[in-house]
């Protein structure tokens, strides 16, 4: 609570400063040029002024209990809840806006509205000698100090905030382990913000200006005022037009470089770290935008070393895994670089492809938990050495369910436990049929067949590749999904038809 208390005395600081800014700019020439005026029953203004006083005390207080509410309960409970320090979060955010809210509201209009009703009931009982469109006058000069009011109590509290949004943040970490923010949310738009103030700070001493000589013309009696507003209606359009082209043109450039980075960081947030945000500017933007473009020149960097690293890190699991067999020498490598042939054939995009590729590099990883008495046997395996066999897509996928983080692995999961499964349902481990097979299991198990089909045994050397090609072709529907078992034969037959053409096996 110590926080939130000295929260509060910032607030009424700042709101003293801003009414004292705004009564002494506007006020004070207003009522110094009014008590000139020939006004009868000064003590009775004073009553109505008192009254009205007391009523936007007291609609004010109100109003700011309500805006402040989340907060305080925040501070008055010892483990609040996860949504309920947001809740709080989201509620400071607002209250810049709410103060404006409220002193165009209950303060101006709680003032306002009691001293015209008061007044104007004191001049019909003659309590009060003034002529009512000096009533419209002050009505006038109350919208000027309310705005220049609500201008500068904006900017105060949106920097009296922040250490309590610091506070609560920190509070949402040390309690639920969860730093709250925003996370892009946009509680009050730049542009909006810009254009608003931009028109206060043009508009404003001008309303001023002709509110002010207005009062000094009265005062002096002069003759001027008979047409006063003819030219004085004239300046306030131009000078109206003029501030909202100013605000309009300054919130565009500012809001044209924000727009280019958040363009950017969304296609950041996608994924694409090629992207960079176009350096188009003179100011501080300048700065920004470079420092944005040097951050994300970085993390491309760091991307590809890291991807490297990975890709090797699979390429050498593989190497590894195939080194127990002499005889299976490359076959991880051989089977990935087949299913990529097979996925580029399909259409597979850019991140699929690479998924593919881990996933046919560790295919076969479940075969480090087979004996070495089973998996190099130059023989027929038996039955139950069969059975110990078709346990590797299974173990496989247990393997690398190990593997931190999980996220990265989940992926090649399905292809690995699925690689020996057959199209007509007779497959290992689990029996699927057709389509319910993942995707990559149906890819790699057409090339993992060619590779042991063609590739040399202890006990048979391997067949002809035209050989392998028929079988492949002549399984499809019953042992692999038809459509990459097809596309798997046309690209053999087409890489035949090159002249010239290297073997089909890439050994590389």
């Amino acid at each position: 609570m110590t926080e939130y208390r000295r929260f509060l005395r910032r607030l009424v600081r700042n709101y003293i400063v801003g009414s004292v800014l705004a009564v002494l700019c506007v006020g004070g020439a207003v009522i110094s040029s009014a008590l000139k005026l020939p006004i009868g029953g000064f003590d009775r203004i004073f009553i109505v002024l008192l009254v009205s006083f007391l009523v936007m005390i007291s609609l004010e207080l109100l109003t700011f209990a309500r805006q402040v509410r989340p907060i305080r309960g925040l501070f008055l409970k010892e483990h609040p809840s996860l949504d309920e320090i947001r809740d709080a979060y989201v509620q400071i955010h607002r209250l810049p806006a709410l103060s404006v809210l409220r002193i165009m509201g209950p303060h101006m209009l709680g003032l306002s509205v009691p001293a015209i009703l008061l007044t104007l009931w004191f001049i019909r009982i003659g309590w009060i000698e003034l002529p009512v469109y000096y009533i419209g006058i002050a009505a006038s000069g109350a919208v000027l100090v309310a705005g220049m009011h609500a201008l500068i109590e904006y900017f105060l509290t949106d920097q009296a905030i922040r250490p309590l949004l610091q506070l609560v943040s920190e509070t949402g970490e040390r309690l639920h382990g969860e730093r709250v923010s925003l996370d892009g949310r946009v509680i009050v738009s730049t542009q909006r913000k810009f254009q608003l103030s931009a028109f206060s700070i043009g508009a404003f001493p001008l309303f001023f200006f002709v509110l002010a000589t207005q009062i000094r013309l009265t005062v002096t009696g002069s003759p001027l005022v008979e047409d006063y507003w003819q030219w004085a209606s004239l300046i306030l359009v131009f000078g109206i037009f003029f501030s909202s082209l100013g605000a309009w043109l300054l919130s565009r450039s500012v809001r044209q470089p924000i727009a280019n980075l958040e363009q950017s960081l969304r296609a950041v947030r996608t994924g694409d770290l090629d992207v960079r945000a176009s350096d188009l500017y003179s100011d501080e933007f300048s700065r920004l935008v470079s420092g944005f473009n040097h951050m994300v020149q970085g993390l491309s960097q760091r991307q590809r070393i890291n991807e490297q690293l990975l890709q090797s890190y699979f390429s050498t699991l593989a190497a590894a895994l195939d080194a127990r067999d002499t005889y299976t020498a490359g076959h991880s490598q051989r089977v990935a670089e087949y299913s990529m042939l097979i996925g580029r054939g399909a259409g597979l995009g850019r991140e699929e492809l690479d998924l593919l590729n881990k996933t046919a590099l560790l295919h076969d990883i479940g075969k480090i938990g087979v004996r070495d008495n089973v998996l190099l046997k130059d023989g027929r395996l038996t039955d139950e050495e069969f059975e110990q066999i078709k346990k590797h897509p299974a173990l496989g996928e247990e393997i690398l369910k190990r593997v931190e983080p999980l996220e990265m692995m989940a992926p090649l999961l399905p292809g690995v436990r699925s690689h020996h499964e057959r199209y007509d349902g007779h497959g290992y481990p689990d029996g699927l049929a057709g389509t319910d097979i993942p995707k990559f299991g149906r890819i790699i198990a057409v090339a993992d067949a060619f590779d042991a089909m063609t590739s040399d045994r202890p006990y048979r050397s391997g067949m002809p590749l035209e050989k392998a090609i028929s079988i492949i072709s002549e399984g499809k529907g019953t042992q692999w999904d038809p459509y990459y078992a097809q596309i798997f034969v046309d690209a053999f037959y087409q890489e035949k038809e090159k002249p010239e053409a290297p073997p089909y096996r890439a050994e590389a």
